[in-house]
């Protein structure tokens, strides 16, 4: 099958019988329900610019399994150039959409796999690695959106999965069949996963013997049996059910994240690709994480280029844009986003061949770029904030601006009250302004934020997950040895 289309991607999605419940009902048509739609014309990017002649490089790339065409979203990367053009098109990604496109824990998730079930497979003599690479192919032809799946809800955080009073915590095997497994439990903050045709679930932590049950990774479709999603609530949501297109702040676009449950699910076993080798659990766990900390020099970065030209036009319609306090915030904003896209790019130059073949990045500069991606954006939001100006969270809604109900004492109307005292520049209508507001209170504040400022501090594990892995890999004894020999010291 060649590339898919925009449209056929989300004609795709009508077609699977995928469960989704929202406000405690079931979402029959959840494709064109007003708060799930933004979400999946968000994902349709990564199909509407691989048709694009202009964008192609970035887009798309040749697998290395079949030889064929392939969204860069379901590729393996064959080297530091791969690695870098996929930073590259995540930042082209936010640009376009100003929030979470969704794709990109899906193609971590594939790289993180590949290489994981390979070494896998050379210790134990198993076949996960060629399930894998059939899966993917299957994925590839189709022009598939695959969820990555790694986070558990985890239950009691000082206990290991085998020590929870649920063990459905973590994604477990209830059954060993000949033909596979059948599993339990469930995937939280899964983001893009109703909007996905599969899900590529991975361990969430590292796990020692006693775990074997819930050292898994395996594929299955959205709507297989016994799997069904509840939604997840983003601030000012339900905004995008109301009239109107301004107080949405971006009524196009938007991210999702849901809870994922696994009610006796049964697996094939050739959908398998970790089954109880439990000490490989932390090398995948990290494999993804970093490749996934590495696209935050992406994606967050594109949608920092949004927020700072909205923040530019609001300087510009408030008429305070020629103030030097203006010019030197928007400079900082700038200088903050590039660090990341150079943090992203860094790791993605470094990186290095694995086993299997395929490219993984430098994970002590991945985790330094997701570790700066958990301060710099809420700098970059605070800084916008204070260009916008309180405006911003006071303004009356789109209604009262189109109200014709008659207030004032010469006959003026709520709406063209509210136009009177909210103009600025002379030069821009208010209207413009009013939407400029709302826009940055949406990247800021609303829901918009998931895939902006909250996820910058969540997404892809927490802070203290990257302290940890910069600790691992940041040589102090190398770097102790460094200062003896120049010293003298000898040991």
């Amino acid at each position: 099958m060649a590339l898919m289309t925009a449209e056929q991607y989300i004609e795709s999605l009508r077609k699977l019988g995928t469960r989704v419940y929202m406000f405690g009902e079931k979402i029959d048509n959840w494709v064109d329900h007003p708060i799930i739609r933004p979400s999946i014309n968000c994902l349709a990017m990564t199909y509407e610019l691989a048709q694009q002649e202009e964008y192609k490089d970035l887009m798309t790339a040749t697998s290395n399994l079949t030889g064929h065409t392939v969204n860069r979203f379901t590729h393996l990367h064959q080297g530091p150039d791969d690695l870098i053009k996929k930073v590259k098109m995540q930042r082209l990604l936010g640009q376009k959409t100003a929030s979470c496109f969704q794709r990109c824990v899906g193609m971590d998730a594939f790289n993180a796999v590949y290489s994981t079930s390979f070494e896998i497979d050379e210790k134990y003599g198993t076949s996960y690695h060629e399930n894998f690479k059939n899966f993917l192919i299957e994925m590839q032809e189709a022009d598939y959106t695959v969820d990555g799946a790694m986070t558990d809800p985890k239950g009691d955080r000082s206990k290991a999965p085998h020590q929870q009073e649920d063990a459905d915590l973590f994604v477990h095997v209830v059954e060993q069949r000949e033909d596979g497994i059948v599993v339990c439990g469930a995937k939280a903050h899964q983001t893009g996963a109703v909007n996905s045709h599969w899900h590529l679930i991975m361990p969430t932590q590292s796990m020692g013997e006693n775990d074997k049950d819930w050292a898994l990774s395996f594929a299955c479709p959205s709507d297989a049996e016994g799997v069904y999603m509840i939604y997840g609530r983003q601030s000012c949501d339900t905004r995008k059910m109301e009239e109107g297109s301004i107080d949405v702040g971006n009524k196009k676009f938007g991210g999702q994240e849901a809870l994922v449950v696994f009610d006796h699910v049964f697996i094939p076993s050739k959908y398998v690709f970790m089954n109880g080798e439990y000490e490989f659990a932390n090398m995948l766990v990290e494999r993804f994480a970093g490749y996934h900390r590495q696209s935050y020099g992406g994606c967050k970065v594109g949608v920092g280029d949004v927020l700072i030209g909205a923040a530019a036009l609001a300087a510009e319609y408030n008429g305070a844009e020629k103030a030097s306090h203006i010019k030197d915030k928007l400079i900082e904003m700038t200088h903050l986003n590039e660090t990341l896209y150079c943090c992203g790019i860094a790791c993605s130059a470094e990186g290095w061949k694995t086993k299997a073949g395929n490219y993984q990045i430098d994970l002590l500069l991945a985790n330094v770029c997701k570790q700066n991606v958990t301060r710099f954006p809420y700098e970059i939001a605070r800084l916008a904030e204070d260009i916008a100006g309180g405006l911003m969270v006071t303004m009356p809604a789109e209604s009262d601006f189109d109200s014709e109900t008659v207030v004032g004492r010469n006959g003026e109307t709520i709406g063209q009250i509210c136009d009177k005292f909210f103009a600025a520049n002379p030069a821009i209508p208010t209207e413009n302004r009013q939407r400029v507001m709302r826009f940055i209170e949406n990247m800021c504040l609303g829901s918009s934020a998931v895939g902006y400022r909250t996820e910058s501090l969540h997404g892809a594990g927490s802070p203290q997950a990257q302290r940890i892995m910069i600790q691992r890999q940041g040589n102090i004894q190398g770097k102790k040895q460094l200062a003896k020999d120049i010293t003298g010291i000898e040991d």
